[in-house]
């Protein structure tokens, strides 16, 4: 069972950054993606950036690619996404997301990969002001 926990949203002006954080326990085995994904009030959800974790070869949607950098810190089991100048449209909740060892029922493309998590963390709320 793996268990997600995101950390590190708030509030922010347009051109800000912030960097959002997810703990991430139970995956023993090394090989999967993790990624994650934003939902805006009246949107679908819509995935953002996503990492493989053998080799960290990463992925992004054109939305942000340029802004957003997505990365892991191993040693504690962290996965983060950088964000950089951020645009009011950037506003969502994002979540934390892995597609580990099985394939949720949803999927999303981001960045050339499709991705079908089926483990999801709670949200954190991200919200850039003009």
């Amino acid at each position: 069972q793996v268990q997600l926990v995101e950390s590190g949203g708030g509030s922010v002006q347009a051109g800000g950054s912030l960097r959002l954080s997810c703990a991430v326990s139970g995956a023993t085995y090394s090989s999967y993606y993790l990624g994650w994904f934003r939902q805006a009030p009246g949107k679908q959800r819509e995935g953002v950036a996503a990492i493989y974790t053998d080799g960290g070869i990463t992925y992004y949607a054109d939305s942000v690619k340029g802004r957003f950098t997505i990365s892991q810190d191993n040693a504690d089991n962290t996965l983060y996404l950088q964000m950089n100048s951020l645009k009011p449209e950037d506003t969502a909740m994002y979540y934390c997301a892995a597609a580990y060892r099985a394939s949720g029922i949803n999927y999303y493309f981001i960045g050339g990969i499709q991705m079908r998590p089926n483990y999801w963390g709670q949200g954190t709320q991200v919200t850039v002001s003009s």
